[in-house]
């Protein structure tokens, strides 16, 4: 578990036990299980990605565990998810492992997530328990114990490769954390026409607040007709693909883990930046789509930046959301206190300046994804993609930039930074001509089941992707 201290910091634990006996456990199923195992070389060698971090949930006969082992290792079982009949439902709240079913079946099943299960299945197709007695175009004549749900629902699952009693499945899912076909299908039509608008919404204003407020109300809106993971969901969809469009390293990134159909399923945060003055509004409308503030991180005097983290729990979608704040405001609740503008504005505010809000024109900052480290930056390079210097670089947290392209600058907020002082009129015309640093694909690796950041690091590497080093 994370525990809250007086300033209100979580203090994220390690789990190198509970990390152990998770690790064993895929460890003996893809030794079981072929497909699963050269799916796994590939998603190593190929997406420079971990298996284990594909890992939606696993199923392991509750003959083989002791329950009071689990609760050792910090997994609690967790009441009101949907589940089989006989099974139980384990959670390290505390960490980012996946859940552990404990089944009264006989067989050990490990479900994936990729983002779009029908892509996955295109391009892992030599694996799948194809059914060849009927038309692959019905999918609700395949047998419920191969296939279920249904094209944009809560939940769908395939089972992809069944040997020796181990079973590998593929899972999608659109704002559910259950584990059986929910049955209560929401209105599909209304999610794709939220997930259309979040596409193709406004992101251009004369004043950025006004764009906030709009995109407040449209929130509100979706959430009032549907279910705030939903709407979540469609949002975040919308937000990796324009982040991506402009983003070159998550171009490459995307398309590598494409190849095995997998999309964007290993997300670790999404990273936006905001200004004082519509910070507020910015986690209102993150509040309004059900997540919940987690902890809050101010850097000190001389860093002259905080930041809010949030979650929400169904998703498991993570934000981390940055903005210039001063020493006298990290004592009050600044994500949802309004802060005024300020004179002097830092390396958040300044990026906002220059690029626009991220929730709006500017898109966010950065995507975080889990891969394994050293395998990244090589693969990466081999694609012209270099990476930056490592800002975390601990056993248990990895984090690092590859390098931003730089993006032009839309000449009246240029003009408007400079007069107001924040860039100097001789620097004008170098940003005129080379643009400014825009956003970056950040790669994690996490180990341990470590939730948290680190503050430190994160001082650092908003220093060193300031616009006018």
């Amino acid at each position: 578990m994370a525990t809250q201290d007086d300033s209100g910091s979580y203090d994220w634990k390690i789990h190198p036990q509970a990390e152990a006996f998770l690790e064993l456990r895929i460890s003996d199923f893809l030794k079981q299980n072929r497909a699963a195992r050269e799916i796994s070389d590939m998603m190593l060698k190929e997406t420079s990605t971990r298996f284990f971090d594909w890992v939606d949930h696993i199923v392991i006969p509750n003959e083989t565990v002791n329950v009071e082992s689990m609760k050792e290792l910090q997994f609690k079982e967790a009441k009101g998810i949907k589940k089989p009949r006989g099974t139980k439902v384990y959670i390290n709240n505390g960490s980012i492992f996946f859940p552990v079913l404990l089944s009264p079946g006989s067989h050990t099943k490990v479900a994936l997530k990729p983002e779009l299960l029908g892509h996955f299945l295109q391009m892992t197709g030599i694996y799948y328990n194809w059914n060849d007695d009927l038309s692959a175009l019905d999918e609700q004549s395949r047998p419920n114990s191969d296939y279920f749900g249904r094209s944009l629902g809560l939940y769908q699952s395939a089972l992809v490769s069944d040997e020796d009693q181990s079973e590998l499945w593929a899972s999608e899912r659109r704002g559910f954390n259950g584990f059986v076909d929910p049955r209560q299908h929401h209105d599909r039509e209304e999610y794709l026409s939220n997930y259309q608008d979040f596409l193709m919404r406004r992101r251009h204003f004369s004043r950025d607040r006004d764009g906030l407020e709009t995109l407040l109300e449209t929130v509100k809106l979706f959430v009032k007709a549907s279910r705030q993971e939903l709407v979540a969901d469609a949002f975040f969809r919308a937000e990796r693909q324009f982040w991506q469009s402009r983003d070159r390293g998550g171009m490459v990134q995307r398309a590598l883990q494409d190849r095995l159909g997998l999309g964007w399923g290993n997300h670790d945060h999404h990273a936006y930046r905001s200004s004082r003055e519509n910070y507020n509004l910015l986690i209102e409308i993150f509040e309004t789509m059900g997540f919940e503030a987690r902890e809050q991180f101010f850097a000190g005097k001389q860093g002259g930046w905080g930041a809010q983290v949030l979650e929400q729990p169904i998703c498991g979608i993570t934000i981390f959301a940055d903005v210039d704040i001063t020493e006298s405001e990290r004592d009050f609740d600044f994500a949802h206190e309004e802060m005024t503008e300020c004179k002097d504005i830092g390396t958040v505010g300044l990026w906002v300046a220059l690029h626009g809000e991220s929730i709006l024109q500017g898109g966010m900052h950065h995507l975080a994804a889990r891969v394994d480290f050293g395998q990244a930056e090589a693969g990466l390079m081999n694609h012209g993609v270099m990476r930056m210097r490592p800002f975390s670089d601990f056993k248990f947290l990895k984090q690092a930039f590859v390098e931003s392209e730089r993006r032009p600058v839309e000449l009246t907020r240029l003009r408007n930074t400079v007069d107001s002082g924040h860039i100097r009129p001789e620097r004008q015309g170098f940003f005129e001509q080379i643009g400014a640093i825009g956003s970056h694909l950040e790669l994690t690796e996490r180990r341990q089941g470590f939730k948290g950041f680190n503050q430190n690091s994160v001082s650092v590497i908003i220093h060193a992707t300031d616009p006018r080093m």
